[in-house]
C-alpha cells in the first residue's frame, strides 16, 4: 500500500458509515488511505469488515483507541459526536461529522463546490471540527449556487420527498419489512421508527416537530441553507415529507430572483456548474428520478420551467442521492480540500503499516 493518511470511520456499520468506506475505495487516487480503523456500537464490535483486500474488524470508541489519526469521518449521530469529536480534535485529528452537532458557528459547514472559503478560514482559525450539511440541504445549494451567483435569489419555496436511508438502517428495515406484509395480504404492523406506516404511503413530517409547528429538518434546512450560501436575506419556506423511497431525496423548488430569468439561462448556468447534471426534456418524459439518480454522485436537476404565480420565479424538481453527495460524498471530497490545499501535509509522511485484520 503506498503512502496515506490514517483514517477512523465513527459509526461504521450505519448506512452512512459504510457508504463513507465504499467512497473511499472508489476515489483511493483522490485520498490516499494507508489505515482505516473502523468504530462501531458495541453490538457491532468484533464484526468484520471488508476495506480494498483486507478485512478489518470493529472497535469500541474508548479513549486509549482515539489517538494518532489525520482524519476523522463521524457518522453515529449527534450524541456520540459531541462526546468524541473534540476528543479527536485534541489529538490534531480533523473531524468531518455528518451529525447535526457541530453545524454552527463556529464550525465550518462545507459543501466544497459550493463554499470552499468557509473551509479555509476555519481551518485558519484553528478549527478542526467540520460539519458537512444535512442532505437535503446538500442537494439544493448545489443546484441553487449557480443560479444565485449570476441572478440573486430572493425567496425558495421548498417541498422534500425524503427517502427512508435519511432515518437510517432500521427505517430501511421497517419499509422491507412493512412492504413484504402489505405484499402477503398481512396486517401491515407499524414500526417504531414512523409514527405512521410507510410502506405505500406518505408521510407529511420528516423529523421532529418543534413547538412552533415546523420539524427539525425543515428548520435545518433554512438555516443551513442561508448559512451556506452566505446570505442570510434569502426568505425560505420549506415543508418536509418522508416517502416510501429507500434511497435519493426529491425536492420540489420555486425559486424568486431579484430579476426575471428565463429556463434556458437557468439550465445554461445548471450545466456548468461541477456536480450538477441537466435532465429536462419533457417531450421525452425525460427528468430526474429517485431510481435514475441513486448510487450517482451528481444532483440532478429538471423540469426547469417559469413560475405561473411569479414573473421573476422559476420552478425546478431537483433530485439526489442522500447517501452519497447528501451524506458520504460530500464528506470524503471536504478530506480531499484538505489534502489538496496542504491542511493534512504535517502528517502526511507517515507510514502507517499495513491495514489490520
Amino acid at each position: 500500500m503506498s503512502n496515506g493518511y490514517r483514517v477512523a470511520i465513527v459509526g461504521a456499520t450505519g448506512v452512512v458509515g459504510e457508504m463513507i468506506r465504499r467512497v473511499l475505495e472508489e476515489r483511493a487516487d483522490r485520498f490516499p488511505v494507508s489505515e482505516l480503523v473502523l468504530f462501531a456500537s458495541e453490538r457491532s464490535v468484533g464484526k468484520r469488515i471488508k476495506f480494498r483486500d483486507e478485512e478489518l474488524h470493529c472497535s469500541a470508541l474508548e479513549q486509549d483507541a482515539i489517538k494518532g489519526f489525520d482524519l476523522v469521518f463521524s457518522s453515529a449521530g449527534g450524541d456520540v459526536s459531541k462526546k468524541w469529536a473534540p476528543l479527536f480534535a485534541e489529538q490534531g485529528a480533523f473531524v468531518i461529522d455528518k451529525s447535526s452537532a457541530f453545524r454552527k458557528e463556529p464550525h465550518p459547514l462545507v459543501v466544497p463546490e459550493v463554499n470552499p472559503d468557509a473551509l479555509t478560514n476555519a481551518i485558519q482559525k484553528g478549527q478542526r471540527i467540520i460539519a458537512s450539511p444535512n442532505c437535503s440541504t446538500t442537494q439544493l445549494v448545489m443546484a441553487l449556487k449557480p443560479l444565485h451567483d449570476a441572478h440573486r435569489i430572493v425567496r425558495l419555496t421548498v417541498t422534500t420527498y425524503q427517502a427512508v436511508s435519511g432515518t437510517g438502517k432500521r427505517a430501511v428495515e421497517e419499509l422491507e419489512r412493512e412492504t413484504k406484509q402489505w405484499a402477503r395480504d398481512e396486517n401491515v404492523d407499524v414500526g417504531d421508527v414512523y409514527p405512521h406506516q410507510i410502506a405505500f404511503n406518505v408521510l407529511g413530517q420528516a423529523g421532529s416537530f418543534l413547538p412552533d409547528g415546523r420539524t427539525d429538518e425543515e428548520e435545518k434546512l433554512v438555516a443551513e441553507t442561508t448559512r451556506i450560501l452566505d446570505d442570510s436575506s434569502i426568505r425560505i419556506s420549506a415543508a418536509c415529507a418522508r416517502v416510501p423511497v429507500m434511497t435519493c431525496h426529491s425536492e420540489s423548488v420555486i425559486v424568486e430572483f431579484a430579476e426575471a430569468v428565463k429556463p434556458d439561462r437557468a439550465r445554461s448556468l445548471l450545466r456548468a456548474f461541477d456536480g450538477v447534471s441537466v435532465v429536462d426534456e419533457p417531450r421525452d418524459q425525460a427528468y430526474p428520478t429517485a431510481v435514475d439518480a441513486a448510487d450517482e454522485d451528481d444532483v440532478f436537476v429538471g423540469r426547469i420551467r417559469q413560475d405561473s404565480g411569479h414573473d421573476n420565479a422559476l420552478a425546478m424538481w431537483i433530485v439526489g442521492d442522500n447517501l452519497r453527495k447528501g451524506a458520504a460524498t460530500n464528506a470524503v471530497q471536504i478530506a480531499e480540500f484538505l489534502h489538496d490545499n496542504g491542511h493534512l501535509g504535517q502528517q502526511y509522511a507517515r507510514q502507517p503499516e499495513a491495514l489490520h485484520a
